[in-house]
């Protein structure tokens, strides 16, 4: 059998997989958001920032040749001659460039905080822990449909990110020109060494009532909210607050007990281990910690030390 020139093998290994898609599988190619895409075939095959990953079977890589051996199963040879095949001259990049920030603009915000507190409250989340968010601004109301807004600070103290929810049916979405690089924050602590890590803010919620519910003292704890989870990246309000607090040393992910969640934690330790103390600390039942605490909320008792204390 011929052996395949190295100049072939070089070429194949130069195009990327976004460029290969783009113009020789169209129809397989799929735009999540911004520069993020993912395909028809595998919607948890993410393609971002000149690199892929899909998800679901924690592989990955950067180029077309890489996804065509890993994620098409074809031989090394087949695939090099796909690609080159493929190309009768040289084709452009497609380039992935980051779009320009967006003003975040708050929506109209009501006076009255009662929807939300009701709709926190049925949710198991304790209603010491809602006030004091209301009352630092964390937590806002709508004036038109009443939905619930968790909003994150930068280091400075100004707005940047926005997760808003309703209160009566399944929506939920981000306030326009949020930068999630600064999801919610809940901390007291000016130079924290450990934090808890959420996919989202009920669950973060949930676990500071679980830590009051056991006798102990949710404010002395620093959480984050990742306001979801994807790309084969570390998580960008991770990775922002790790710049911010350098002081930083353990991190406890409380990620979702299901097949995202569980990659992402992967992921995370992977990338973080060595730097940090990375625990994997999933919630002990259900899908994510707002679940567990409203099936657990009544069995959830203080630790014998927090009474003697």
């Amino acid at each position: 059998m011929q052996l395949i020139p190295k100049e072939d093998i070089q070429r194949a290994r130069e195009m990327d997989l976004l460029t290969y898609l783009t113009y020789y599988e169209p129809g397989n190619l799929k735009h999540v958001s911004g520069n993020v895409f993912s395909t028809v075939e595998h919607d948890s095959l993410i393609i971002n920032n000149g690199k892929w990953c899909w998800f679901s079977r924690q592989i990955g890589g950067k180029s077309a040749l890489d996804y065509l051996i890993k994620v098409k199963g074809m031989p090394f040879r087949d695939a090099v001659e796909r690609i080159i095949g493929n190309i009768t001259e040289p084709l452009p990049a497609i380039k992935q460039t980051e779009s320009p920030p967006k003003e975040f603009v708050m929506p109209e915000l009501s006076s009255d905080t009662t929807r939300v507190s009701t709709y926190l409250a049925s949710r198991g989340i304790d209603p010491e822990i809602t006030k004091w968010c209301i009352d630092h601004k964390l937590i806002f109301e709508t004036a038109k449909y009443g939905n619930v807004v968790f909003v994150g600070y930068d280091k400075q103290g100004n707005p940047k990110h926005g997760s808003m929810r309703s209160t009566t049916t399944p929506y939920k979405g981000d306030v326009k020109g949020s930068d999630k690089r600064f999801a919610f924050r809940l901390m007291r602590a000016e130079h924290p060494r450990k934090v808890h890590v959420f996919e989202a803010v009920p669950d973060l919620l949930s676990y500071a009532t679980c830590v009051k519910l056991r006798g102990g003292n949710w404010r002395k704890e620093t959480y984050l909210s990742l306001a979801g989870i994807g790309g084969s990246s570390l998580p960008k309000a991770l990775e922002q607050f790790l710049k911010d607090y350098p002081d930083i040393s353990h991190i406890y992910l409380h990620l979702d007990n299901d097949e995202p969640g569980r990659n992402a934690a992967k992921t995370i330790k992977g990338l973080l281990n060595g730097k940090y103390v990375v625990k994997d600390q999933p919630p002990p039942s259900g899908k994510d910690y707002n679940e567990y605490l409203q099936s657990n909320r009544d069995q959830i008792k203080p630790k014998k030390e927090a009474i003697r204390r």
